[in-house]
């Protein structure tokens, strides 16, 4: 090796170790940016032929990204502040439902809050993408190998609209000894609650009259009004096995009002109930119990019992927050009891994620080393899982920067002093001319 070549190898050592030094300035600037990944300087060597020349060996510096090293965890308090736990990226965007697939961009910095519209935005501006739940509560078929369905996580959500009761079962006790003597006295009334299509909460009343003949009562069926829907007669078992539950139903009248109705299965004890309230009148399905079963109402001797209903359906109801599960959907939590789905936060994989590239605002852009993203639901594949109320930080080792700062200035220097060698002999060597 000539003494020019050497000057150029000391010359490639300075630039090699310029770009560590780079590397470890950002490390330790981002030491505490929530989801960053460490970069470090990759040195190898290169050997160049110049015809006859004896080869001069170089260093170059490559910048490789730390993607193996995990991190840990801080609480942070936010309900929308997620991290991921394994491997795995957000999916993000700089618009919000940007329709250019082409700007999606990956990030591990969770640090999501609402902007005024509802939309879920990080610290440095870019926003949360994923799946929307249609109204059915399905997500229907989506687009795994590709963002084209993917849209901005919105937690806006705003208005529960309620749903519509379609079925209703009772149950209770009916006194005995009330039934069976020779001047019956005043019916039992209760009342259950159901939803009308809007939402709006209504109720159907029961009333019980026990009759003369023992063991035998008349249920009449009405609005919250008093205005009849029909009557049908019950018989209780009372003896054997089954004493105490329904016997026999008969006598079924309906007394209802077009296009209200009232229409009474005497084989499994429920009452088809058709209610008008809307253009469409909603039908409510009621069970009172089987014949010689004890799953609805009873006549057993003692205290009549307030009915215990159990129906479907539910109020219209407001927003009061939302959750978000270790399989990256978030539901909204509204006050009427729904907990409803909303969206599914996808992770994304690449084949090789230390060919990625950074990108401004803690983002990692594709590059042809990287390979195209493949979605999957948090928790499944290879993807880890995300919490909420969490964020992941940096995988920055202050110590460990620190002591390559030193390890990288030593290598720095005595490149440095290569070169101002060869200079003291390139000056010796023109010297022997005079």
């Amino acid at each position: 090796m000539s003494i020019s070549n050497a000057m150029q190898t000391g010359v490639s050592g300075l630039l090699a170790n310029s770009t560590a030094i780079g590397s470890i300035s950002d490390n330790i600037a981002n030491a505490n940016t929530d989801g960053y990944r460490r970069t470090f300087a990759q040195m190898v060597t290169s050997t160049s032929e110049d015809f006859n020349v004896t080869g001069t060996n170089n260093v170059h510096a490559f910048t490789v990204l730390d993607m193996s090293e995990g991190s840990p965890t801080t609480s942070s308090g936010s309900a929308t502040d997620l991290a991921i736990t394994g491997e795995g990226f957000f999916v993000v965007s700089k618009i919000p439902n940007d329709s250019n697939v082409a700007n999606y961009v990956l990030t591990r910095a969770g640090s999501f809050l609402p902007d005024a519209n509802g939309d879920l935005v990080n610290a440095a501006g870019f926003y949360l993408a994923g799946h929307a739940y249609g109204t059915d509560g399905t997500l229907g078929s989506v687009d795994q190998s590709s963002f084209t369905d993917l849209t901005t996580v919105n937690v806006s959500a705003g208005l529960s609209p309620g749903s519509a009761t379609s079925d209703m079962t009772v149950g209770g006790n009916l006194p005995s000894q009330e039934a069976g003597v020779a001047t019956p006295g005043d019916p039992f009334t209760s009342s259950a609650e159901f939803y009308s299509p809007l939402g709006q909460a209504d109720r159907v009343q029961f009333s019980w009259q026990p009759t003369s003949t023992a063991s035998s009562w008349e249920l009449t069926v009405s609005d919250s009004s008093g205005n009849g829907y029909g009557t049908v007669t019950v018989d209780f078992n009372d003896s054997g096995p089954n004493a105490g539950s329904p016997a026999v139903y008969s006598n079924v009248t309906s007394t209802a009002v077009a296009p209200a109705a009232f229409v009474f299965d005497v084989a499994t004890g429920t009452a088809t109930v058709t209610i008008d309230n809307g253009t469409a009148p909603q039908a409510v399905v009621v069970g009172l119990g089987a014949p010689d079963t004890f799953d609805g109402m009873t006549q057993f001797a003692g205290d009549y019992t307030s009915l215990d209903v159990t129906a479907n359906g539910s109020a219209s109801g407001n927003l009061q927050g939302t959750e978000i599960d270790g399989n990256g959907n978030i539901f909204g939590v509204f006050d009427n009891g729904n907990r409803v789905p909303l969206f599914s936060i996808p992770l994304a994989n690449v084949a090789n994620p230390v060919g990625l590239s950074q990108g401004n605002g803690n983002t990692f852009e594709f590059t042809r080393a990287s390979g195209t993203a493949q979605l999957s639901a948090a928790g499944t594949s290879s993807t880890g899982t995300i919490s909420a109320g969490v964020l992941e930080s940096s995988n920055v080792e202050i110590a460990q920067e620190l002591t390559d700062l030193i390890r990288v200035q030593r290598a720095y220097s005595s490149n440095a002093k290569i070169i101002t060698t060869v200079d003291e002999m390139l000056d010796e060597t023109t010297r022997l001319k005079r």
